[in-house]
C-alpha cells in the first residue's frame, strides 16, 4: 500500500507445522520463514505480531511458552520487536508471524518483473523438504539435522540486501511450492519462459542420498504434478532429481533475476557475505507453446 511518495507499506503472513523437535527452534525458523516474503520484495521488516495455535490439551504449556520464546527470539535477531499476537485452540501445532514492513514504493521488488535475458540465481540449497521429512521418520543423522536447522534458520536478509543493490528485477522466496512452482510463478507474471541447468542447482548433500532412496515429503509429488504441464524436463533426468525441484522448502532461499551484466558482482558480494548463492538458469521469451520452465542436464 503507498502511502506516500516515499513511502509504501507491505504486510503478510505465514504460519506452519513444526519441522524440528526443539520448541524453541520451531519458533525461530517459523519467525524467520514469516519474515522471507517482506525481505524478497526489497522490503524492510519493522514489527511483527504473532499466529499460534496450539492443542493444549495434548501438549503442555510449557511447550507453548517455548515456542513462543523462539519466535521473538527468531524476529528480535532480525531487528523486528513482535508487538502483539493472537493464540487459538488447534488440534496441531502452527505458528507463525504477520509481518508489517516498509520500502520506497518505486523500489519494491515483485515476482514479475522479470525480464528476458535475466539470469537466475538461488541463494540456498535445495532439500529442505527432503531432510525435516526424514528427520520426522527419525531417518536422518544429528550432523544433518544440525545442517538443516542451520540453514533454515539463515534469514534472507542479506541477500535481500545484495540483490536491491545489484538491480534486481524479480524475486522469489522459495518455500511451499518448491522451486518449480515459485519460478513458474515468476515466469507467468512477467509473460517469460525460463530454463534451468540442473548440475548449477545446489542440492543439499543429504539430500541427494534421502531422495535417491525415495524420501520426500507428499508435498513434492503434489507440486511436481501441479507444474507438468508447463514445464519440460531433459527425459534423461531421474525421478528423484525431477522430485528435489519440487520439494517444499521452509525458510527457503531467495531466487533473484538479476540483469547479466550484474551476475559477477552480485555473486561476488553474495559470497563475501557468506552466502552460497549459484547461477541456475535464465529468463527467455516464450516460443510458440507459451510459458514453459525447461529444466536441462
Amino acid at each position: 500500500m503507498r502511502l506516500s511518495d516515499e513511502l509504501a507499506v507491505v504486510s503478510t503472513v505465514d504460519v506452519f507445522t513444526p519441522v524440528v523437535d526443539s520448541p524453541f527452534d520451531y519458533g525461530r525458523i517459523a519467525a524467520i520463514n514469516s519474515l522471507s516474503d517482506i525481505y524478497a520484495m526489497g522490503a524492510r521488516p519493522v514489527s511483527a505480531v504473532s499466529v499460534a495455535a496450539f492443542p493444549d490439551t495434548r501438549l503442555p504449556l510449557a511447550v507453548l511458552t517455548e515456542i513462543l520464546r523462539g519466535l521473538i527470539a527468531g524476529a528480535a535477531d532480525c531487528g523486528v520487536p513482535v508487538v502483539g499476537g493472537h493464540t487459538v485452540k488447534s488440534p496441531e501445532p502452527l505458528f507463525g508471524l504477520a509481518v508489517t514492513g516498509i520500502a520506497h514504493p518505486d523500489r519494491l521488488v515483485i515476482k514479475g518483473g522479470a525480464r528476458a535475458g535475466d539470469v537466475l540465481v538461488l541463494t540456498k540449497p535445495l532439500g529442505i523438504g527432503v531432510l525435516t521429512t526424514a528427520l520426522k521418520n527419525e531417518r536422518l543423522a544429528p550432523e544433518g539435522v544440525a545442517r538443516v536447522t542451520e540453514l533454515m534458520l539463515t534469514p534472507n536478509d542479506r541477500a535481500a540486501a545484495v540483490m536491491v543493490r545489484h538491480g534486481v528485477h524479480a524475486a522469489t522466496d522459495i518455500t511451499g511450492f518448491g522451486l518449480l512452482g515459485h519460478l513458474l510463478e515468476m515466469a507467468r507474471g512477467a509473460d517469460l519462459s525460463a530454463e534451468l541447468h540442473w548440475p548449477a542447482i545446489p542440492i543439499l548433500d543429504e539430500a541427494r542420498t534421502l531422495a535417491e532412496a525415495g524420501v520426500f515429503p507428499g508435498g513434492a509429488r503434489n507440486n511436481l504434478k501441479a507444474c507438468l504441464e508447463q514445464t519440460r524436463i531433459d527425459p534423461a533426468l531421474a525421478e528423484w532429481q525431477s522430485l528435489l525441484l519440487a520439494d517444499p522448502q521452509t525458510s527457503g532461499g531467495l531466487l533473484i533475476a538479476f540483469p547479466p551484466e550484474r551476475l559477477d558482482a552480485a555473486l561476488a558480494e553474495l559470497s563475501a557475505q557468506g552466502i552460497v548463492a549459484r547461477h541456475i538458469g535464465r529468463m527467455l521469451e516464450p516460443d510458440e507453446t507459451g510459458i514453459r520452465v525447461m529444466v536441462t542436464r
